[in-house]
């Protein structure tokens, strides 16, 4: 008796190891494997049935299909939950069906093998329709996980949608009966983390909390650039005495991440309130550029004098009125699109939105001939992003000021705004500034500014490259900093700099 029992379990020492490889693997479960398993052992053949009591889910090589006819009333019974096993003879041989799990529709295990085996083979056919059982159930807790990651993933990716195109008060309302402490926050700042793509879920894992979210902040999959994690950190009331200000929270663990792995890198804006979270993702973006050639790889936004604080506050307001003012004839939507895509590129505003390319564009067209602009022109874009800028609001209409609006090259031709340009265009080469100059000139095409320029594409490249190090501007990626570099290029024309 004692020899009996151990050579059966030296049998199940092998079913073991196949529990651990499948279990190991997080694939879900292979029924042939233990089926194969089951007719080393006992010779005989097995087959699982699905819970429709009629599919053959797998099956041995050579199991009698054709004894699945005559049993399948008795199939139905088992996999039902009228019986919990039964033991027949068809087509002269000894078959048991037993089903797999708690009561139906259940898979049934089907094993068919000569009468003389019948004691040892059912034993060990127990054996592998628990195993079987154990495994589905895994199997289908990993999905329901798996399922429940992705609905976490896209809710934190609504809630970055909303704050980036509507503001905090449409993400509350997705988020109602569970919104996250982010949105009950004064400000944030964006922290953009650049890594392998493979790395995002387990960073997002890592400091996920059982409600879906990161605690106080939120870490998004960026839907545009597959290497970057969208990190969205609440900024304290008493700002920590670091310069990122986010003390010993989620920015803290990124910076020490970033230490830590050399393929990494980090930009940080600004503290913004929750409704300029797209302008905090810009300056993100910005800071990242310059990160990438800093030793550290962490880089703050330093925000330089902006163009809008230099130029003529009563004209400027009255110019920014009078361009935006025909937004009021479109939809809120495509005004908040053709907002994006001054930021991005369409492609990117679609995969951000989870809308097609062609609905953006229509959205952006929309926009374009109310205002009158053509926004794949990058003055024109350079000239809409600064009339949003002097009009952070939604524009409203408003009495006219008393005169017509100046136009963009009256404000320019202000004697700050000429210092302004001198101390961007200051941080360039000069040999890069004409670059510069020439691809501002081809509508930002460096194939097109490399043939005025007489050079090869990638020697503009390597130049944009260079001029975004000293500015701290992204040119290339996102392309939202050309939009200074086009007002300092006109500026400097204006004044014969």
């Amino acid at each position: 008796m004692a020899t009996a029992h151990t050579g059966q379990t030296g049998r199940l020492d092998g079913l073991l190891d196949e529990i651990r490889r499948q279990t190991a693997r997080g694939s879900g479960p292979d029924a042939r494997r233990i089926i194969d398993w089951l007719h080393r052992q006992t010779g005989a053949h097995a087959a699982l049935i699905a819970s429709d009591a009629r599919t053959v889910e797998a099956a041995g090589p050579e199991f009698p299909h054709t004894v699945l006819r005559e049993l399948a009333e008795l199939i139905a019974r088992v996999s039902g939950g009228r019986l919990a096993a039964a033991v027949t003879e068809a087509e002269g041989l000894h078959v048991r069906c037993e089903a797999l799990g708690a009561p139906g529709p259940r898979p049934v295990l089907v094993v068919a093998g000569p009468p003389e085996s019948a004691p040892e083979t059912a034993a060990l056919a127990s054996h592998a329709g628990s195993v079987l059982t154990l495994l589905r159930r895994a199997g289908e807790s990993d999905r329901t996980h798996r399922a429940y990651q992705r609905k976490a993933r896209q809710v934190r990716l609504a809630v970055l949608h909303a704050l980036m195109a509507d503001g905090p008060v449409l993400a509350r309302r997705m988020t109602s009966g569970a919104v996250p402490p982010l949105l009950e926050a004064e400000r944030l700042r964006i922290h953009l983390l650049s890594c392998p793509s493979a790395d995002r879920d387990h960073l997002t894992r890592l400091h996920e909390d059982p409600s879906g979210y990161h605690g106080p902040d939120l870490m998004v999959h960026c839907p545009v650039f597959k290497e970057h994690l969208i990190c969205l950190v609440v900024e304290p009331d008493a700002p920590a005495d670091t310069e990122g200000g986010d003390g010993a929270g989620l920015g803290e663990a990124l910076r020490r991440l970033v230490r830590d792995n050399p393929r990494y890198a980090l930009g940080v804006s600004g503290a913004h309130p929750l409704g300029a979270t797209a302008e905090a993702y810009g300056q993100a973006a910005h800071a990242l550029v310059a990160a990438r050639t800093t030793p550290d790889r962490v880089a703050l936004y330093h925000g330089r004098s902006p163009l809008v604080s230099v130029l003529p506050a009563q004209a400027a307001a009255r110019w920014s009125r009078a361009v935006l003012r025909p937004l009021d004839e479109v939809p809120k939507t495509s005004g908040d699109i053709a907002r994006l895509s001054l930021i991005m590129p369409r492609t990117g505003v679609a995969r951000l939105l989870g809308l097609s390319r062609n609905t953006v564009t229509a959205h952006i067209r929309r926009t374009e001939q109310v205002l009158g602009q053509d926004l794949a022109d990058v003055r024109c874009r350079a000239a809409v992003h600064l009339a949003l800028a002097l009009c952070s609001a939604p524009v409203r209409p408003a009495p006219d000021d008393d005169g017509p609006p100046p136009d963009l090259d009256d404000l320019l031709a202000a004697v700050p705004a000429a210092a302004w340009a001198r101390t961007l265009l200051g941080r360039v080469r000069e040999r890069h500034v004409r670059t510069l100059r020439a691809w501002v000139d081809a509508d930002t095409d460096a194939q097109r500014a490399a043939h005025r320029l007489g050079v090869s594409r990638n020697t503009v490249r390597a130049h944009l490259r260079a001029a975004e190090s000293a500015l701290g501007l992204d040119l290339l990626t996102h392309g939202s900093g050309v939009h200074d570099v086009v007002h300092a290029l006109r500026i400097a024309e204006l004044h014969g700099l």
